[in-house]
């Protein structure tokens, strides 16, 4: 398969669209790590000190491009193959028996996607941007051994305390869970994993996953809401 074919094949789309989403998972792990360092309940200093290497480190401000790459890359291989499935579906079957063949989240990985990509751009307005570019409401900063670091913590709080911003990040981490489910398993296939018993370990792991890591996620707004994390 050439580069060209890569990008405009519809094998391709779905090689792209796997290997990327591989790529993203990887990403959820470290980024839920972090996350969870809230729950240590030190007032914020362990998720302080991880948010600020995270930011901190150059390998890991590179990685970022290819991240953000990723995802882009993702959302558009992925938006391009459902107008292309959807085209191809314009003379509907009398009789639609889709829910027979398949679950309702693999049908909706479309609404899904795009459910996922406002999140994000509401995700990162909250505070990757304010880390990165603005620094807006990072204006007192903590110190640690010395070191001066942007109070991500402090930050969380305050953007938390509003109920419809926890609603919308627990939507969000619905869809995700949903979309993992159905993504995890797909990519594989798409690599040619054909055995059932594999695939149905596969299936399993992905399930856990994708409900593991949601639910991880989710913890973070609802805790801060609720004022479980100090």
């Amino acid at each position: 398969m050439t580069w060209k074919e890569m990008f405009t094949s519809s094998i391709g789309k779905k090689l792209i669209m796997g290997l990327t989403g591989l790529f993203l998972v990887s990403f959820l792990v470290v980024h839920a790590g972090i996350n969870a360092c809230i729950f240590a309940n030190d007032g914020g200093i362990m998720f302080n000190k991880a948010a600020h290497f995270m930011g901190s480190m150059i390998v890991i401000r590179i990685v970022e491009i290819g991240l953000f790459l990723g995802f882009f890359l993702h959302i558009i291989q992925g938006l391009i193959l459902t107008f292309q499935n959807n085209s191809k579906r314009k003379v509907k079957y009398a009789v639609n028996k889709a829910g027979e063949n398949s679950k309702w989240y693999s049908r909706s990985m479309g609404l899904l996607g795009t459910l996922l990509l406002l999140f994000l751009i509401l995700h990162w307005w909250h505070f990757w941007i304010p880390s990165r570019i603005t620094h807006a409401g990072l204006h007192n900063p903590v110190f640690y051994d010395g070191v001066q670091m942007h109070n991500m913590f402090a930050l969380m709080k305050v953007t938390f305390t509003e109920w419809w911003v926890v609603a919308v990040y627990v939507i969000g981490c619905a869809s995700l869970a949903f979309h993992l489910i159905h993504g995890f398993q797909s990519a594989f296939r798409t690599f040619g994993v054909s055995n059932k018993r594999y695939l149905a370990l596969i299936t399993e792991l992905g399930i856990a996953f994708s409900v593991i890591i949601s639910i991880v996620f989710a913890l973070m707004p609802v805790a801060m809401h609720l004022n479980w994390i100090k």
